[in-house]
């Protein structure tokens, strides 16, 4: 699937692809995906309800949030086109190689974009890489490893 051919689906459909709920859902748009990766885009890191944040502060650390909850939507839209269904759940492993270039990020007013690439699915789980950014500016990246219970 190219970009030229997506059409972005709207955050009532990504809830149906992702365990989260209300505002616990930090994606909004997914831009472009294909069967290795996917790239979203929000702004509730600017949302002074968003359920991360604590004392007024919404730290880099959650961002590895925002980059799991596009490998769960990526393995949904996957699920959806193979077999019509919801995607096995998964949960979160580990969390590696994990860099940050902020402290926080509830200061930026720029739209986030979610960039995820699976690099590994298996029976047992999945390896992403992910990569978050805001405008030409990357804030954080890593790897991230989701098993099947």
């Amino acid at each position: 699937m190219s970009d030229a051919d997506f059409d972005p689906a709207p955050i009532g459909d990504l809830r149906e692809l992702i365990p989260h709920a209300g505002r616990m859902c930090l994606l909004e748009a997914v831009l472009a995906w294909d069967e290795q990766t996917i790239r979203c885009i929000t702004h509730s890191h600017c949302d002074p309800c968003n359920p991360l944040r604590s004392g007024d502060r919404l730290a880099a650390l959650h961002l590895c949030e925002y980059g799991a909850q596009a490998m769960a939507v990526h393995g949904g839209l996957l699920a959806r086109l193979e077999h019509g269904g919801k995607a096995a759940p998964g949960m979160l492993a580990s969390l590696r190689e994990v860099e940050f270039a902020v402290d926080y990020i509830d200061d930026i007013d720029e739209t986030l974009t979610v960039f995820a690439l699976m690099k590994i699915a298996g029976t047992t789980g999945w390896l992403y890489q992910f990569e978050v950014s805001a405008g030409r500016r990357w804030l954080a990246r890593g790897r991230v490893s989701v098993i099947r219970p």
